[in-house]
């Protein structure tokens, strides 16, 4: 085989190689930003379960106060 035949083939290698690292590297910061993601939803659904409103709660609240609000009132 000539020399360029094998310089050509090296040099193939040698991109082959360093496409295969590139593509490597960019697996796992996606595997990072995923893992990364999740653990943000799972603190953005614990934070929505903690401030969630209280809809059915308020009514009784409502009720309970009626008293306070009526003596205020005829202050």
């Amino acid at each position: 085989m000539p020399a360029a035949a094998w310089a050509t083939l090296i040099i193939a290698a040698l991109i082959i190689a360093v496409t295969g690292i590139g593509l490597l590297r960019v697996i796992l910061h996606l595997r990072h930003v995923s893992r990364t993601l999740a653990d943000l939803t799972g603190g953005v659904r614990a934070i929505a379960a903690s401030t969630a409103t209280v809809p059915a709660v308020v009514g009784s609240v409502n009720a309970e106060l009626a008293p306070v609000r009526d003596f205020c009132e005829s202050v």
